[in-house]
């Protein structure tokens, strides 16, 4: 079973990260404020990004990863820039 890891951006701007098995049935329901408390205050939404993965395990571990990740680096990420992931893991690492 195909999965996905999704991202996106909210009318405030802010980002939002999840997985699905069905990525159109998950921004239909995100766009008519059904899908989460955290959008649904937030709408409209758009898609910045997804990855398809093989399983659900796949797209849920990407998820808690993506999650956790600062703001500069899910925008490198959107952008397609994944030489500067590495970059931006260790600027985190060392301002800490």
């Amino acid at each position: 079973m195909n999965a996905w890891l999704y991202i996106l951006k909210c009318a405030d701007g802010s980002y939002y990260t999840g997985s699905t098995t069905d990525l159109s049935l998950r921004l239909a329901r995100h766009g008519s404020g059904e899908a989460s408390v955290y959008t649904s205050g937030r709408l409209p939404v758009e898609l910045v990004y997804c990855e398809e993965f093989d399983s659900v395990q796949e797209a849920f571990l990407r998820e808690r990863q993506v999650k956790g990740w600062r703001r500069a680096k899910k925008e490198a990420l959107i952008r397609g820039e994944f030489g500067r992931l590495v970059a931006l893991s260790r600027a985190h690492e060392s301002a800490e």
